[in-house]
């Protein structure tokens, strides 16, 4: 799977009130949780992102409550990956299981400025920082994770075998 996008940066420890807050979880709908991204910290993101686009963080990348609708509002925005230097693990979890691609990074947020443009080949398991021209070796997901994420979930995964 091969991803192109803008990157979108934030610092560390952005947790799952500030991606989707609570005043707008009345819906479980991808598209209108996605309406609302990161609305706890910039409540203009979704009207610059482009499908696609990236976002690139620090440390412990979606904290605080385990609720699954913060990743379902960051893939419903059209953000195609999450990159930061390590995950809440609940978050990381929850998005696996509905096919949000994420990359822990640990020189992410240092040397990824936002704007750049950034290419990812999950199943080489490389990041291109095209405006920079630097390329980062990441890990590549175990084959069922990577089956998960190409089938779009787990769900959709379930339903395909």
């Amino acid at each position: 799977m091969k991803i192109r996008g803008k990157a979108w940066k934030f610092g560390n420890d952005i947790n799952t009130d500030e991606i989707i807050p609570a005043r707008f979880l009345n819906t479980t709908d991808p598209k209108e949780l996605g309406s609302h991204c990161m609305a706890g910290i910039d409540e203009e993101f979704v009207k610059r992102i482009k499908k696609g686009d990236i976002i690139v963080a620090g440390k412990n990348f979606g904290c605080g409550s385990s609720r699954e609708h913060a990743p379902v509002a960051i893939k419903g925005a059209g953000i195609s990956c999450v990159i930061a230097e390590s995950f809440a693990r609940i978050f990381f979890r929850n998005a696996i299981n509905i096919g949000l691609p994420i990359i822990e990074l640990p020189s992410a947020s240092k040397e990824i400025e936002e704007g750049d443009l950034l290419e990812i080949d999950l199943d080489r398991g490389v990041l291109k920082n095209v405006t920079r021209k630097k390329e980062y070796q990441i890990s590549k997901f175990p084959g069922f994770m990577q089956e998960i994420i190409n089938a779009g979930g787990l769900l959709e995964w379930v339903m395909k075998r």
